[in-house]
């Protein structure tokens, strides 16, 4: 079903409005719910952590030995003297340094990947438990296309910052302690002049990042919104075709697109600037360290070449792991903004499910109640009012009513899809709130307007009804909704594999399938919403000789728009503006002269109603 509009049918939403509004986000909690989701994969994240460890210690023993290596070199007056057994050594040494190096780089970087994949595997089925048990509502008012960004791209946003800025993180934190260690090992006074820079490389980096922010929640949330206009376009591409829409289809894209490549151009250019301008706070440090030690030299402070290199090579160290988080801010930024929208939806409320009550399902008799019932979509436009609707065991109700006056929400309510606003619904005298869901849901089969089928076999759709059906009981199922005159003709028969929405099958062997669906179920309650509107009047035909068998010692309920196929209905309710305004039979109400009376007229004048 769409989104219910204010007279209670699918109808548009004020989707436009709700996504440019930015609400504010914190960000210091999704980190940590994110590092959550990450600690759950413990063994391969301490694994990961110990390399890490063993990657920065061996990569800060290399200035030490270069230092060690260089001063070898001794120079006394115009002489030069070389200790070669030293410097050999010392070379060995880093050459084992290197190769153990490169194979823990590379260990390192099998870690990360299969942490990145357990993280977001189980974030992936999380979130798709969750989407699972939203409440129509919902699905009802936002937009599919951004739903499915948030299960795909965004969850690949996070994937990628797990492999790459987060373990890129975690070893920039142990570079920075071990670099600066070893600075304070070799010179406390360099060391001071080397941390000058920090407190500017903070304070310029914070004002930027809250600056870009903006930019990256923007583009995640405009391409969940470009998302929704390409699940919009080829849902309804037919319709756009017949309408002759293509053209604006193709505007409204573009200009979506449009914002897009703007928002991701600002973000881009912005997340850009915070790498050049790191690089030039390093570089700075870099020659104030350079003249520091050169001076000390000079002066006779007991520095050497050897420890001035080793110097400038631990303050690159120092300083490039904050080079690299700034050079990696922008992926950072997208990830948080994608874990943000993932955990909007994991913080959404569940299908509210009351119902605690051991109720026996196989024994329900199906009397259904509605009692002072009042329910609208939006608060302030009632779309039932104080509805009182008896339906006894066994009995085919028929509800009639001019769009919008409620016929289908009555279904909502039954199944609780939506909950009622005031007053109660029961099922055999017991209240469905009190019923489990599941249990509720089980006992009642319908067979909506839209047929609903998904990408399988036709044996697999029509199974969906009782998945302990075998073979025989769905040839049956299919036998008594005339479903078998057009799956024996087709090649692979049952084994025919459908596409997507059943699109390569007519609306009416689509509808017919959705009959023998409920036929499988064997329900105690029966609701047609519309069933036989989208066949043509002999298909129609079969479906009635079917109806008749399937709705015998069931509570039926039927909704339709053709009068034709509610004559024999023991009692038949007419709905206006959320109010029953009569009831009866067929005959009764024809004799009435009411609503019903004039609805009939109408349809049989062939005057559109």
């Amino acid at each position: 079903m769409g989104r219910p509009g204010p007279g209670g049918r699918p109808g548009g939403g004020p989707m436009n409005a709700r996504m440019n509004v930015e609400k504010p986000k914190n960000v210091r909690r999704t980190i940590g719910r994110l590092f959550r989701y990450i600690g759950k994969s413990s063994a391969i994240l301490i694994a990961l952590l110990g390399i890490m460890i063993c990657v920065t210690v061996i990569d800060l023993l290399g200035p030490f030995f270069q230092q060690k290596a260089i001063d070898t070199f001794k120079v006394e007056g115009n002489i030069t003297t070389v200790d070669f057994d030293s410097l050999t050594r010392y070379l060995i040494i880093m050459a084992i340094i290197f190769a153990v190096s490169s194979v823990l780089y590379y260990a390192q970087g099998l870690l990360s990947a299969k942490l990145s994949q357990a993280t977001v595997f189980i974030m992936r089925n999380d979130l798709f438990r969750k989407i699972s048990r939203l409440p129509i509502s919902y699905t009802d008012n936002h937009k599919h296309g951004d739903i499915m960004s948030r299960m795909t791209n965004d969850v690949e946003n996070v994937s990628n910052a797990v492999s790459q800025s987060i373990t890129m993180l975690f070893s920039s934190i142990i570079t920075l302690i071990g670099a600066f260690a070893m600075m304070l090992y070799y010179s406390w006074q360099i060391t001071i002049i080397a941390i000058l820079t920090i407190p500017i490389t903070i304070l310029v980096s914070t004002n930027l990042a809250k600056f870009m922010r903006k930019y990256f929640v923007r583009q995640q949330r405009l391409l969940g919104k470009l998302n929704g206009e390409v699940e919009e376009m080829v849902t309804s591409y037919k319709t756009v075709v017949a309408y002759g829409k293509e053209d604006k289809a193709v505007g409204n894209f573009a200009a979506e697109s449009e914002a897009l490549r703007k928002n991701s151009i600002s973000a881009r250019v912005w997340g850009s600037i915070m790498g050049p301008v790191m690089n030039f706070l390093g570089n700075f440090q870099y020659v104030l360290i350079a003249a520091t030690g050169g001076f000390m030299m000079l002066r006779g402070m007991g520095i050497t070449v050897g420890y001035i290199q080793a110097m400038l090579q631990y303050s690159k160290k120092f300083t490039h792991p904050i080079n690299q988080i700034a050079n990696q801010y922008s992926a950072i930024l997208t990830a948080l903004a994608a874990a943000e929208r993932i955990f909007e939806i994991m913080d959404s409320s569940n299908e509210v499910d009351n119902g605690k009550l051991d109720y026996d399902a196989e024994n329900m008799k199906g009397e259904i109640v509605f009692k002072d019932v009042d329910f609208s979509y939006v608060e302030g436009k009632p779309v039932l009012k104080n509805l009182n609707l008896t339906v006894h065991p066994g009995q085919t109700i028929a509800i009639v009513g001019a769009t919008g006056s409620g016929k289908t929400t009555i279904v909502n309510l039954l199944t609780r899809f939506y909950e009622i606003d005031k007053g109660e619904i029961t099922i055999d005298g017991v209240n469905i709130t009190d019923i489990p869901k599941e249990t509720l849901r089980k006992a009642i089969a319908i067979v909506l307007q839209d047929t609903v089928l998904f990408c399988d076999t036709i044996k697999t759709n029509i199974k969906y009804g009782n998945q302990n059906a075998t073979d025989e009981d769905i040839k049956r199922a299919a036998h008594t909704s005339n479903a078998d005159r057009f799956i024996d003709r087709l090649p692979d028969g049952y084994d025919t594999e459908l596409t997507e929405a059943g699109s390569n099958l007519s609306q009416g062997q689509r509808q017919l399938l959705a009959i023998s669906r409920a036929v499988l179920a064997d329900p105690k309650i029966l609701i047609l919403d519309e069933a036989t509107s989208s066949v043509d009047t002999r298909t129609e035909m079969h479906i009635q000789q079917a109806m008749v068998n399937l709705m015998k010692n069931r509570t039926s309920l039927i909704i339709a728009h053709r009068l034709s196929t509610i004559r024999d209905a023991d009692v038949i309710v007419v709905l206006s503006d959320g109010v029953i305004v009569e009831s009866g039979s067929h005959e009764e109400l024809l004799a009435g002269g009411g609503e019903y009376s004039k609805l009939y007229s109408n349809q049989f004048a062939g005057i559109a109603t």
